[in-house]
């Protein structure tokens, strides 16, 4: 069994949707029993929140299932026990430092890297210097884009499900 953690600042916006993205289209394509999919914040604001209502509204818009949500940060233990922890952006990578020193294990990407099978390294995709729209989902408690957010992290989602 894969076991993938979506990891975004709050645990109430961008890893939320891309949970239930993800399990969703896990479930269509009749694989639902090869993963385990959870999400996790990294930070410690929006501990036991549900999921933001502007993010339950897209993701009812497209007829996404979800259920009730309750933010929670990541631990450690969860670096040992996930195979996958995936993060919305870079500002998620510095935050995870403090959770996990190192990530020995190479388990640590960001959701955008999946597309077109980007492995971005020190910030260089094809000798070029990846700007944030290469790497980063824009965080919609921001910027009140949601329709972006959830078309960004529904194509990094069916972009790691090819890939797996």
């Amino acid at each position: 069994m894969t076991k993938i953690l979506f990891i975004c600042h709050g645990n109430i916006c961008r890893s939320p949707m891309a949970e239930f993205i993800m399990k969703h289209l896990v479930s269509q394509a009749g694989r639902s029993d090869e993963f385990e999919i959870a999400s996790a914040a990294v930070s410690t604001e929006e501990i036991g929140n549900d999921i933001y209502p502007p993010a339950k509204r897209m993701l009812t818009s497209q007829n996404i299932p979800f259920a009730h949500h309750s933010a929670r940060r990541m631990t450690r233990a969860d670096y040992a026990y996930y195979d996958h922890i995936i993060c919305m952006d870079q500002s998620n990578l510095r935050w995870l430092n403090y959770i996990i020193p190192s990530d020995s294990a190479h388990k640590v990407t960001l959701l955008k890297q999946w597309v077109n099978d980007q492995m971005v390294n020190d910030k260089m995709v094809n000798d070029k210097m990846v700007n944030d729209q290469m790497v980063n989902i824009s965080d919609p408690w921001y910027t009140g884009d949601f329709e972006k957010a959830y078309n960004d992290i529904l194509e990094g989602c069916q972009a790691l499900l090819n890939q797996l």
